[in-house]
């Protein structure tokens, strides 16, 4: 997997790409919870270009999203297609995430 992470003074835009493993989704988590220390909020995580996510993946998500939430933000999930889309709607995250 590959991810872009770009932060602005108002929120932090993720681009994911290709699969995502527990080794990906273990540095994504350290460098979202970095971000949330230093103050931002607000998520918005690009999917267009992710084609697998395993349950780790979810995991981190699901606790940023927590996260930014306990601190008056929350995540946005954008672009989701193909299987990653199935498996959002097949766990129910599409009600827990405003999905775009």
């Amino acid at each position: 997997m590959a991810f872009d992470i770009k932060a602005d003074k108002n929120e932090v835009r993720v681009n994911l790409d290709g699969k995502i493993f527990v080794e990906d989704a273990a540095q994504l988590r350290e460098k979202l919870l970095d971000l949330i220390g230093t103050g931002y909020r607000r998520f918005v995580i690009n999917m267009s270009q992710a084609t697998y996510i395993d349950s780790s993946g979810l995991g981190v998500l699901v606790a940023i999203h927590k996260r930014a939430i306990e601190h008056g933000g929350g995540v946005v999930i954008q672009g989701l297609q193909g299987a990653v889309k199935e498996l959002f709607l097949m766990t129910r995250l599409n009600k827990v995430f405003d999905i775009e």
